[in-house]
């Protein structure tokens, strides 16, 4: 399976009037997309419409939504074209501003359809690796050390929180955390915390 590296966002040609501009985004979960979905929403609210898909592995969702739109003529077209590339952990979401013409239901599915994979063609293709998210405890004066061993690792920071001592909300891939916990401990003499979630990326 794959995924995308980054955002990308397209506009499409206008079809008998109506405008078409897809988002496609890398997210780690259905919060995540539902996030993406609301911030586009709020950026276009003159919009007609905001169809949407997204699909994830673990656990295996797939979800899409026609935004008023008929049945089976938005959300499903976007996510055959995720679907069909075999990518996860990826949401698409098309933005429709009618040009007064109605499409049909046919003209639907391709527009939608058709600017889903604009998006998606135009989108840096990655190998999808299960990652988990952690939770790292250290001393302010680890600082240091401890970025330096999650750049080795390749971990995606989420949060970080600069308390008394400093939490750091990572995700990891799945086979690297008893390494990192390692590497962690030799770093700061053992001092660092790692702490697992039961919530996998994806869940």
């Amino acid at each position: 399976m794959k995924t995308i590296e980054a955002v990308v966002r397209v506009d499409s040609d206008p079809i008998k009037g109506s405008r078409f501009r897809a988002v496609a985004a890398p997210v780690a979960d259905e919060a995540a997309a539902r996030a993406l979905l609301a911030n586009i929403a709020a950026e276009s609210p003159e919009a007609n419409h905001h169809c949407w898909a997204w699909r994830f592995a673990r656990p295996a969702i797939e979800r899409a939504g026609d935004d008023g739109e008929p049945s089976g003529s938005a959300g499903r077209p976007i996510l055959t074209q995720i679907a069909g590339r075999d990518l996860v952990a990826v949401a698409v979401i098309v933005t429709r501003w009618f040009g007064g013409t109605k499409l049909g239901v046919g003209g639907l599915v391709r527009a939608y359809g058709g600017a889903a994979a604009l998006a998606l063609d135009a989108a840096t293709v990655v190998s999808w690796q299960a990652r988990i998210e952690v939770t790292i405890v250290h001393d302010h004066h680890d600082t240091a050390a401890v970025e330096q061993t999650l750049r080795t690792f390749g971990v995606i920071e989420i949060e970080t929180l600069w308390t008394e001592s400093v939490h750091r909300r990572v995700s990891v891939a799945d086979e690297a955390v008893t390494a990192v916990a390692e590497r962690l401990a030799d770093a700061t003499s053992g001092r660092a915390e790692v702490l697992t979630s039961a919530k996998p990326d994806g869940a």
